[in-house]
């Protein structure tokens, strides 16, 4: 058996956790890809709450909105797969055409790995023996493609010398920051240190592009001046000799300004020619939670953007929000108030409390109806939310709530397995998380 067919045995062989929240009554461990086949419908109350569900229909609408936005600027997509650190969602995009997988840590890294993923941008600084040991050891594949950014001589230095010592040469991007920011050189000074320190390491060390994020800055204005720079630092770096990649990468694009990026960035590329150029370029945008989306802080950018920005105008569809929480009403313990099966444990709440979206009480209604405006969440706790209802409002204990959330990230990494359903609310599939 093939390595390739290994790794999707291991994929497929996954079993449904039977102690995870957010499922049904077990009695024996089947699958993970067998989930569509236990005949659960959320309807019905064949599953426990509170329960997070990704809409099949939804998902399959966004990796194709995300395809045709990228196609039609000509560039390349690798997500950031901290959004949703499940691999077999990584999978989905890579089908759908992604050109590889972005991450932020050596675990999350080597998680993808385990599960098939083959190229992978780490945009964050590894630093570390024992992080720099596992990209050490899936180095060891040369199927593996790996690039890590890098934004001081020190850790320049470190990494030369660990991976001199592993016999590996280790492939970076120059990280571009602004004052005030995350990580990033600021000043010329440093850019050069690093540079300096990269070319004392020419067997151990590649140094094949330039990478940003531009989600530290809020104002268009300044994120347009900040990829214009990333752009004259690329081409400074090619003609003075430094690049030494087989391509040269140009990467950015969080999920709030992707548009920008993608206006400012496309056709580079086919500018790239003639023969000052010695090696071929990939512009990589690297947005993560366009697969879910969200009512929040996405919502408000996907605003903009569809005002903004002509391809998306153009593309007449926007993004759907594909992933919701669903909770009971526990208690309505006075006049105005009602208490969800659902708290911190379950939803971010970092960007907005989770927002009431759809009420259905089992047994009497056939699907669920629009939430009344006026229901709000308030506050929650670890495992409860309380909800702002009118006095006289139709609601029970043992209804359920369908809730949107912003930030969906955060809200992830609080399931270790997530169902899929279908517009009729039947589980077709579940996904697994790896925090």
């Amino acid at each position: 058996m093939s390595k390739e067919n290994n790794l999707q045995k291991r994929f497929e062989s996954r079993l449904l956790s039977p102690v995870g929240k957010g499922l049904g009554d077990l009695t024996s461990q089947p699958l993970v890809t067998d989930a569509g086949l236990l005949g659960w419908n959320l309807l019905r109350e064949d599953i426990s709450l509170p329960v997070a569900v990704l809409s099949e229909s939804r998902l399959q609408h966004n990796l194709q909105w995300m395809k045709s936005f990228i196609s039609t600027y000509g560039l390349k997509l690798a997500p950031h797969g901290k959004t949703t650190m499940s691999p077999a969602l990584f999978h989905r995009q890579l089908e759908e055409g992604a050109w590889g997988i972005t991450l932020a840590t050596a675990p999350q890294v080597q998680a993808a790995y385990e599960f098939g993923v083959r190229r992978v941008i780490m945009a964050n600084q590894l630093v570390g023996k024992a992080n720099m040991a596992i990209v050490s050891r899936l180095l060891q594949n040369p199927d593996f493609e790996f690039y890590v950014i890098v934004d001081s001589a020190t850790n320049v230095t470190q990494l030369g010398e660990f991976f001199a010592a592993a016999g590996q040469r280790l492939n970076l991007l120059l990280e571009l920051g602004v004052a005030g920011g995350r990580t990033g050189v600021r000043d010329v000074a440093t850019r050069d240190a690093v540079l300096v320190a990269v070319a004392q390491y020419p067997k151990s060390l590649a140094l094949c592009g330039v990478e940003v994020y531009e989600g530290v800055l809020k104002e268009e204005a300044a994120i347009r001046d900040f990829l214009r720079l990333a752009v004259r630092e690329l081409l400074t770096l090619e003609a003075s000799g430094h690049l030494q990649g087989k391509r040269a990468i140009l990467t950015g694009a969080g999920s709030a300004w992707f548009d920008l990026v993608a206006e400012e960035w496309a056709g580079l590329d086919k500018a790239w020619s003639g023969d000052q150029m010695a090696r071929p370029l990939d512009i990589v945008l690297r947005p993560g939670c366009y697969l879910t989306h969200d009512v929040g802080i996405y919502k408000a950018a996907e605003t903009r953007i569809h005002t903004n920005n002509p391809v998306a105008r153009a593309m007449q569809t926007s993004l759907l929000p594909a992933l919701q929480l669903w909770a009971y009403v526990l208690s309505i313990p006075e006049p105005g108030l009602a208490i969800l099966g659902l708290g911190k444990r379950d939803a971010a709440f970092d960007a907005g409390l989770p927002i009431p979206a759809f009420h259905f009480r089992p047994g009497r209604d056939t699907a669920p109806a629009v939430a009344p405006a006026e229901w709000k969440l308030t506050a929650m706790m670890d495992q409860h939310a309380f909800m702002q209802i009118a006095t006289d409002d139709d609601l029970a204990v043992g209804d359920m709530l369908v809730l949107d959330i912003s930030h969906p990230c955060l809200t992830f990494d609080k399931w270790r397995q997530l169902l899929v359903v279908n517009d009729k609310f039947a589980v077709v599939d579940a996904v697994e998380t790896f925090f």
